[in-house]
């Protein structure tokens, strides 16, 4: 919706019909142009499809943003299975794979474009997410640098965001239980901003970085955390 207000034409995509829907029919409300796709970021046909409808609708396509993902299983190390990490990575990781290459085979050839990637603090290091999602997040940051190098010469910027705590469907359970349990202040404490992040705090970092106000900027993962990853484990509130 931010990319719209901005004179963006939008195609939308998610595993989720009824969501997807709603929000072209938002972006049109506001005045904006749309299209709803829904599909899954793993379904390589449905990616290129969507791409394709792009094209044809709104006359090309010149940022991609590979934004799907799942939390997996919260389990240990020790209590998780093949299956439990082969269905994380098929979607954060293969995914996104998928979403660079079909973008990328469009914007060779058409003057270059940007591509960003959400991956998260938790591929930085440990200690922000399950083993799986951690995992797979830390690949999509290495993707990203890795098709930045291998798509030099074509003008195609590619960068991946790495966002701290946000409140969004996917970390809904842990914020309903932090609410349920009277610990809302609990809530980004480890954080110098002490709070969470907003979802219009993720899509600015986004716009700019489709933006020509980021034309240098390539193959580089940006932490939007409240500061979260610019410290080792501290008390909060002491110097060491």
């Amino acid at each position: 919706m931010l990319f719209a207000s901005e004179g963006a034409r939008v195609v939308c995509i998610d595993v989720n019909g009824a969501g997807v829907k709603e929000t072209a029919a938002s972006i049109e409300a506001g005045g904006g142009e749309a299209r709803a796709v829904e599909a899954s970021s793993r379904d390589e046909a449905a990616t290129q499809a969507a791409i394709d409808l792009c094209v044809r609708d709104f006359g090309g396509l010149e940022v991609f943003y590979a934004n799907a993902g799942v939390t997996g299983p919260t389990a240990s190390l020790l209590d998780i299975t093949a299956d439990d990490w082969a269905e994380v990575l098929d979607v954060n990781l293969i995914g996104v794979f998928i979403g660079i290459k079909h973008a990328a085979l469009h914007m060779k050839d058409n003057g270059g474009g940007s591509i960003i990637c959400t991956a998260s603090v938790a591929g930085l290091r440990s200690g922000a997410g399950p083993a799986p999602y951690s995992a797979s997040k830390a690949g999509v940051i290495n993707l990203v640098q890795l098709s930045a190098q291998q798509l030099t010469g074509t003008g195609i910027r590619v960068n991946a965001i790495c966002p701290g705590l946000i409140e969004t469907g996917m970390t809904k359970p842990m914020f309903d239980m932090a609410k349920a349990a009277k610990k809302e202040d609990k809530i980004g404490q480890l954080n110098p901003l002490r709070r969470a992040g907003a979802p219009n705090e993720i899509a600015g970092a986004a716009l700019f970085l489709a933006s020509d106000d980021s034309s240098y900027v390539n193959g580089q993962a940006f932490a939007v955390d409240g500061g979260l990853s610019s410290s080792l484990p501290v008390v909060p509130g002491r110097m060491a």
